[in-house]
């Protein structure tokens, strides 16, 4: 209906809407950098920091003790770490020897956890030695054959590294590791290997680099194939974007996790590509970031919403300088006007809103950094990337400003999902990308998200499936019926809120429910508000209506109290 590209007349012209990408493999950016910027710091940890060079003979070594320990091409290594040095060496040192990243978020659960890596087939996996044992239980129903441990004490500066073990203890975290033929070092790994590789050739079309779980539209998480291709494409297209970035210049604040798929393109990709410094934190942690921001000066600051709410709300933001600031991208939930407003006003750089999704390594859209942006939109199509409005049922495109099914297409879309050949068949169509998020595009060719086509919680950029929350409240013995929806809120986008209804008889507290999900949940699933009922409205089949519930909740006084 509207097969011609109208954002393109919105296109910089710096940025090209058509690019060449190299069939390389991704660690290639590494080798690179290192090569043209030897000595320059690519990574600071808390005051440590490592050149270039140093990172990628790391790497390197990484990638040699993989194959000592029998690991090939192709086979699935995860990462179970926060952002950190050792989380980077071992991305780049798993890529390097062919292998395949499995992508692991440090605050899973042990379900979690033992469902993705029995998934994955993952045969070994890189993790925190406070982490180490939540591996050690579920290893048994996994293909894990390698532990491999590591700790912030070995990354953190000195007297940092002294303390950090006390700080530990006094938090409760057991940092004692017993290494066996199983449970290796990390650091041992490192240092008995060689600091030569050759990168492993990849056909970077059809190879995957990483398996990136996401639960897409349905609850059952699966991992997203990401080619080689996909995550240069992306991290290529961004770059374009950011036009006026400099080779060697720029620093990039990473207060998203890197296990994230945005934080992974638009932080840790495009920082080694351009030859940047990466600012690791290891959480968002708002005092530490702004204290980071005044003391290193970051160029670069992706994040989501909610960080940038904390930062502008915060009581002493006005004793830091955000001066340094040029660019930010928000992504992962909609970007309120007045947090963007504010942030530029105290920054005086720029912050615009993009759009994307695990399946398409994320980015498919966003506005221009520097030139015409819509509040309220997500932008226009990224480089190389189409997108259209379309029925869901027949992928029919939409009359202009109607609203239907976002679809895309581009070099970023994935390969599809990891051994799930019927769910990759649902969401991509003759070559197009079916989002699962309803949109309209406007006479200028800017997309808006109107609404989920599913009910994907969203809080805090973290996607949260509400079945999971259902089954874990319905395995309490005191619980007959329980339903989870995302409500709104302001700092967050929405948190979770679950209502229970109680066997006949029974009776629980809230600090009950909230433990016996926390035991079993990552922490930014647990349900924030509960609310206890004598029934739930139903279908006449039985099926509870989790609309009706959010509709409800939508029109509920927000002064009203809550259980």
């Amino acid at each position: 209906m509207h097969s011609s590209k109208l954002w393109l007349r919105h296109y910089p012209q710096e940025v090209a809407p058509s690019n060449d990408y190299p069939n390389i493999n991704i660690a290639q950016f590494l080798a690179d950098s290192a090569a043209r910027f030897p000595h320059q710091p690519a990574l600071d940890f808390m005051g440590k920091r490592m050149t270039y060079r140093q990172l990628s003979c790391e790497a390197n070594r990484f990638a040699n003790a993989l194959v000592s320990l029998g690991l090939e091409a192709g086979d699935r290594v995860a990462i179970m770490l926060p952002n950190c040095p050792q989380m980077v060496i071992a991305y780049f040192g798993i890529l390097s020897m062919g292998g395949i990243v499995v992508q692991t978020n440090p605050l899973y659960m042990e379900g979690e956890l033992k469902h993705q890596m029995a998934d994955a087939g993952a045969k070994a996996i890189v993790t925190l030695d406070f982490m180490h044992r939540r591996v050690l239980a579920v290893k048994p129903h996994t293909a894990i054959q390698h532990v491999i441990v590591t700790s912030l004490k070995e990354a953190l500066p000195f007297p940092k590294n002294i303390l950090y073990p006390i700080k530990a203890k006094k938090d409760g975290q057991d940092l004692q590791v017993t290494y066996n033929d199983e449970v290796l070092s990390f650091q041992r790994l490192l240092t008995d290997a060689s600091p030569q590789v050759d990168l492993a050739a990849v056909n970077a079309r059809e190879d995957i680099a990483v398996l990136q779980y996401t639960g897409g539209t349905t609850g059952v998480p699966k991992g997203a194939m990401l080619t080689h291709m996909n995550l240069i494409a992306n991290t290529l297209q961004v770059a374009h974007w950011f036009y006026r970035a400099e080779f060697g210049q720029e620093r990039y604040l990473a207060a998203l996790p890197c296990f994230h798929v945005f934080g992974l393109t638009v932080i840790l990709n495009q920082c080694i590509y351009a030859g940047g410094m990466l600012i690791l934190l290891p959480r968002f942690e708002i005092s530490q970031v702004l204290k980071t921001i005044d003391r290193l000066r970051p160029t670069i600051f992706p994040g989501a919403p909610t960080m940038y709410i904390a930062l502008i709300h915060h009581p002493d933001i006005k004793k830091y300088s955000l001066s340094s600031i040029k660019a930010c991208v928000s992504g992962s939930a909609p970007l309120p006007i007045e947090v963007q407003e504010t942030f530029e006003s105290l920054s005086g750089g720029r912050l615009i809103e993009g759009y994307g999704l695990t399946e398409a390594s994320p980015v498919t859209h966003a506005n221009t950094v520097w030139e015409k942006r819509k509040i309220g939109t997500i932008g226009i199509p990224l480089p190389d990337t189409d997108a259209k409005i379309v029925d869901s049922d027949t992928g029919e495109e939409m009359p202009m400003g109607d609203v239907g099914e976002l679809i895309v297409r581009g070099p970023q879309v994935m390969k599809g999902y990891w051994n799930r050949p019927d769910e990759t068949a649902h969401v991509l169509r003759d070559g197009w990308l079916y989002t699962g998020d309803m949109g309209t595009m406007d006479e200028d060719g800017f997309f808006a998200i109107v609404d989920r086509k599913k009910d994907v919680i969203i809080a805090s950029g973290f996607k949260i499936y509400p079945r999971e929350i259902d089954e874990v409240l319905y395995e309490h013995p005191s619980i007959k019926e329980a339903v989870a929806i995302g409500i709104p809120d302001e700092y967050r986008g929405e948190t979770v809120k679950a209502f229970i209804v109680l066997r006949e008889g029974a009776t629980v507290t809230l600090e009950e429910i909230d433990a016996w999900c926390r035991e079993r949940l990552a922490a930014f699933k647990v349900p924030r508000v509960i609310e206890f009922r004598d029934s739930l409205p139903k279908t006449i089949i039985g099926k509870v209506l989790r609309r009706k519930l959010l509709e409800e909740e939508l029109k509920r006084d927000p002064n009203d109290d809550e259980q």
